[in-house]
């Protein structure tokens, strides 16, 4: 229920000890840092799952479970 401090859909990541959020439309960073090869690799990421993690949002802001996406691999 954050979507009160970001007010736009977005996502949170993290690798090791990095965290970065994600504007999930299009991929820019709201907060943090994460090393630039992961950073291309999650933004791809968000780039082929947007309409997933967008209704993933939806579903989410409104209080219910959003569905597992393919992580990366």
């Amino acid at each position: 229920m954050d979507n009160k401090q970001h007010q736009s859909p977005h996502i949170h990541a993290k690798y090791q000890d990095n965290e970065v959020i994600l504007a999930i439309p299009n991929g820019d960073i709201l907060e943090g840092s994460m090393p630039n090869s992961k950073m291309k690799l999650l933004q791809a990421w968000v780039e082929l799952h947007k309409d997933e993690l967008m209704a993933n949002w939806e579903l989410a802001v409104s209080g219910q479970l959003p569905y597992k996406i393919e992580p990366l691999r």
